[in-house]
């Protein structure tokens, strides 16, 4: 297992075949980080596992955002390879300088995986909301 880069074909190739299967409307492309280590995939041989977002702020704190997995693998590695996700942004966000990060999420399942990586709880019932401007 391993992580990469998310090539210019990802988004629309894969990522977003993966939000329509999970019920979840695909962020459009233009909100999503474009600075050559925004997006990133884990995989195994030549199968895609999971995907999330590293956004930079101009400020000491980054937003982990976007994560999904590929609905139709099912190993039992897929676990390990969304906390690898995890861990290789966090990683990456510390050697760009940043001393945080951010994310928010309401999936138990994957609310377990951010804790598992030394994430902790800041609050509870919030509501995300998004204007298209």
């Amino acid at each position: 297992m391993d992580i990469r880069l998310l090539k210019e074909d990802d988004y629309d190739n894969t990522l977003v075949k993966w939000w329509d299967k999970s019920g979840f409307t695909a962020p459009p492309k233009d909100v999503l980080p474009d600075n050559g280590t925004g997006g990133f995939m884990a995989y195994k041989g030549d199968v895609d596992i999971c995907a999330g977002f590293l956004y930079q702020t101009n400020s000491k704190i980054a937003w982990l955002e976007f994560v999904i997995a590929n609905n139709e693998y099912r190993d039992s590695d897929r676990g390990e390879a969304i906390e690898l996700l995890i861990n290789v942004m966090s990683i990456k966000a510390k050697e760009l300088g940043f001393s945080s990060i951010f994310t928010s999420l309401n999936h138990k399942v994957l609310m377990s995986r951010y804790q598992k990586c030394g994430y902790k709880k800041s609050s509870e019932g919030c509501t995300e909301m998004i204007k298209i401007l």
